[in-house]
């Protein structure tokens, strides 16, 4: 073939091809587009190459990937067009009666979301009744414009989990303030994460925080309460002025330890891993580890055999123990903390993570790492933070901690908080990693146990750090060779006159009532006190 015969079949060709998509140039656009709403409205309304042509768009997915079918435009713009000769379009003020109505609608919603956010700053937290409330004007009615007449208003409160759509103010306000104002204050709306918000209105508004345990339950609280103060009580008699670092004062916490190892088992928990700084371990020891109290009085009576020439002093140690639960045998370990209180977190949280990839266990359902803290030294000590920096991070995470802080409201020597930190609450420090707390009054153990009961829960479903704050008090000093009343005269002027006001014990029995235990969260003078029960196997 010559070459101006390939010429002139390269144009021809390039003539062909505009000349089939003539019809697709812009100037014919509203000729097409009028041909395709017609088609739209009726098929046979358009020629059978065009129908054809239209037939095989609708096999077209759409921009969004669904299989969504075109509607006619020309509808849509007609009455956009009348709409427009009937003038400019009116809004519609509401006045009167209804604009105050509808303001008072919005401000119903303001007052749920200031409880959920600040409600706890008036919770009953102190056993000492020592915390005055601060003044909140976001949390009474009047900040809003509420009077007495508007207290039998009925409003929608179908945003909140009071388990109805609609409340008087009255009844709502009720309803708030004993959620979150009452002896478990919650702090959880500082997350970003809109699913942990929603359960924890969940949880807490169903139920008002308010604990619903059978008498066996409670039982079970008076006998961890009773071994807890019957072993400090023997221990300060027998051994006067030894040191042992005291739970006095919070004796809850070993209530909401054998929550913490109960319900774990039950949810699949096999090994539990716990750091804690000095008070209170030998009642863990005992009563949550099931350390053999001869074992113990022989290190008090200096009789017990050491291994080493030098030991470690009895409120530095650890110990290991197989614990039976509803769901199986849970392995403890209470890490050894010769060091200065808050450095064993770290080391708590690195035999956690091996145990976690020994396992094969990658989300943390089969190993459980429990931190106990001081107030003053959870806020104080940077290992806190830094460790914390790493809860989340793929190299280190374990899952999520649940620590316990055994509050004093003390610290060492200063009882004032504004002396003593620059945070509201010593828990401040994990809203770092968004991490919940619950705080909540060390003299209602049901309280206290369901607490336990939701940092667990939270804990098991999000992955996330989780804080339980125990307010409660330090009966003796930061030693029992120390004399507290030399630094802090109001606050043991409270402490002193009754022997042992921490962690109310439920102990009378309503006649009539047979086996329901009735709370009246007064302590008995004298309660008895026997070793840990056959539930602990020592490791």
């Amino acid at each position: 073939m010559s070459e101006s015969q390939s010429q002139g079949s390269k144009s021809a060709s390039v003539y062909q091809t505009y000349s089939d998509n003539t019809y697709l140039f812009g100037g014919n656009a509203p000729y097409v587009e009028e041909m395709y709403e017609n088609y739209l409205a009726n098929p046979g309304s358009v020629p059978d190459n065009w129908r054809d042509y239209f037939d095989a768009l609708q096999h077209v997915p759409a921009v969004d990937g669904t299989n969504a079918k075109d509607i006619p435009h020309l509808p849509v713009v007609n009455a956009f067009a009348e709409r427009a000769k009937q003038g400019v379009t009116q809004v519609v003020m509401a006045t009167g009666a209804d604009s105050e109505m509808g303001r008072k609608r919005t401000a119903v919603q303001q007052l749920i979301a200031a409880y959920r956010n600040v409600g706890q700053r008036w919770a009953d937290l102190d056993p000492l009744k020592r915390t005055e409330r601060p003044p909140i004007p976001e949390l009474e009615p009047s900040f809003y414009g509420f009077s007495d007449a508007d207290q039998e208003v009925v409003f929608n409160t179908s945003n909140a989990f009071f388990g109805k759509d609609s409340m008087s103010l009255r009844e709502l306000l009720n309803a708030l303030r004993e959620t979150y104002c009452g002896t478990l204050g919650a702090e959880f709306m500082h997350t970003t994460n809109q699913a942990q918000k929603r359960w924890w209105q969940q949880k807490l508004e169903s139920i008002r925080s308010k604990p619903n345990f059978g008498a066996e339950k409670k039982k079970q609280i008076l006998d961890r309460l009773t071994a807890a103060e019957g072993l400090e009580r023997y221990l300060h008699t027998k051994y006067v002025g030894q040191k042992r670092f005291s739970l006095e004062g919070g004796e809850s916490f070993i209530a909401a330890m054998d929550e913490l190892i109960q319900s774990a088992g039950t949810q699949g928990v096999q090994e539990i891993v716990i750091g804690m700084a000095h008070r209170g371990r030998l009642n863990v020891l005992v009563n949550s580890l099931g350390k053999m109290p001869a074992d113990l009085f022989a290190e008090f009576d200096h009789t017990a055999p050491e291994e080493l020439p030098a030991g470690d002093v009895k409120y530095h140690q650890g110990f290991s123990s197989d614990v039976t639960t509803p769901g199986g045998p849970v392995h403890l370990s209470l890490a050894f903390n010769p060091s200065h209180l808050e450095i064993v977190n770290p080391v708590v949280e690195g035999s956690v993570r091996a145990r976690m990839d020994r396992r094969g266990d990658p989300k943390g359902s089969q190993v459980l790492p429990v931190l106990v803290h001081g107030d003053a030294a959870f806020g104080g000590q940077g290992v806190n933070q830094e460790t914390l920096a790493l809860a989340q991070t793929r190299g280190y995470t374990t899952g999520g901690t649940v620590h316990i802080i055994i509050n004093n409201q003390i610290g060492f020597t200063t009882s004032d908080p504004r002396d003593m930190r620059s945070t509201v609450y010593c828990t401040d420090i994990v809203k770092m990693v968004e991490a919940p707390v619950l705080h909540v009054n060390g003299d209602d153990p049901e309280a206290v146990v369901l607490a336990t009961q939701l940092a667990l829960a939270y804990r098991m479903e999000f992955r996330q750090d989780v804080v339980v704050d125990i307010t409660c008090f330090r009966k003796l000093g930061h030693n029992e060779q120390d004399t507290p009343a030399l630094t802090q005269p109001l606050m043991y002027k409270k402490i002193g006159p009754t022997p042992a006001r921490a962690s109310s014990t439920p102990t009378s029995w309503r006649p009539g009532l047979g086996a329901t235990l009735v709370t009246t969260w007064s302590r008995p003078t004298a309660p008895p006190w026997t070793p840990a029960s056959t539930r602990w196997t020592r490791c």
